[in-house]
């Protein structure tokens, strides 16, 4: 398995049904696993995919519908049965913040580990966490009521070296990670030897997008423009566009026309409404205007990678 994966645990709209669970999602980046959204069922179907409890280290909410944000309560008082220890940071609006700590407060007062909120000011785009390979960015959606969604992007990865080369020059230790950046490496008798004599090519960097509950806004291409994965929320087919205006949503087609605009590597659709019994529809209607779409199903893990 890659470094960079992406946990489907639920993918319906608005309520549990017998084919869906409510919109949550887990990011797996090199053994860190950070929630997108967290409705109902969540903490279970952890436990089916195997994810585990200890390294949940962030949960980020897009919005405070019940069906994007219901499962927290019990999932954060099942890590203090489990005694997770750490911390574990929930990113989410002043609203949320309140009302989640009131929750905890009564339900889960003894508490193995430390939960932090980061307050996210959702009328406006930027970096809500900053590890030292990947950032993770939030940018508002048009919704009913405050929504964001999520960009992940890793950070330029270093130069590979050539190890024979590295060898005969006797490069010391302290000038390697100098020498992955793309600096040259000069001997102790002057002579520059240029860093692509020393070093192949970086890794390309991967990227990923989360675009939760939202109307149709053909802006949304520029800001997750050249994504490697883009998540778009699909509740409708076409045959309910109208309804999809109405309730702030989008269809598969609309979210294909985002996908196609943008310039992204692959589409996932998701947020079904439980009015349908398949996403043949979504599907077809999507491919139709943006061929690499898939439908997302509660299990399924996609490696996110570069495919520039």
């Amino acid at each position: 398995m890659s470094e960079f994966n992406l946990n489907i645990l639920g993918c319906g709209s608005a309520t549990p049904s017998l084919r869906h669970l409510p919109a949550c999602q887990v990011v797996d980046y090199r053994g860190q696993l950070m929630m997108v959204d967290c409705g109902e069922g969540a903490q279970l179907s952890m436990r089916r995919l195997g994810l585990k409890f200890s390294r949940l280290g962030h949960i980020f909410i897009s919005h405070l519908h019940g069906d994007h944000c219901l499962g927290l309560p019990g999932l954060l008082s099942t890590l203090a049965l489990h005694q997770k220890g750490g911390s574990l940071t929930v990113h989410t609006f002043a609203d949320g913040v309140e009302m989640f700590s009131r929750m905890m407060d009564f339900f889960c007062r003894e508490r193995t580990f430390e939960l932090k909120f980061n307050v996210i000011d959702p009328t406006k785009r930027g970096v809500v966490l900053d590890l030292p390979s990947l950032t993770v960015e939030s940018f508002p959606l048009r919704h009913r009521v405050p929504c964001v969604g999520y960009l992940f992007r890793e950070k330029p990865k270093q130069r590979h070296l050539v190890g024979d080369l590295v060898r005969f020059y006797n490069i010391p230790v302290s000038q390697l990670k100098a020498i992955k950046d793309g600096a040259d490496f000069v001997t102790p008798d002057g002579v520059v030897v240029p860093n692509d004599r020393l070093t192949t090519p970086a890794d390309l960097s991967a990227s990923y997008a989360y675009c939760s509950d939202t109307v149709y806004s053909p802006q949304l291409a520029e800001v997750v423009r050249g994504v490697d994965l883009l998540y778009h929320e699909a509740t409708y087919a076409d045959d309910s566009a109208h309804k999809a205006r109405a309730r702030f949503h989008s269809t598969a087609s609309e979210a294909a026309r985002i996908a196609r605009d943008a310039g992204v590597g692959a589409l996932v659709l998701g947020h079904f409404s439980n009015a349908y019994n398949s996403e043949a529809r979504h599907l077809e209607e999507a491919r139709a205007i943006f061929p690499d779409t898939i439908a997302a199903r509660e299990g399924l893990v996609i490696e996110v990678r570069s495919k520039k």
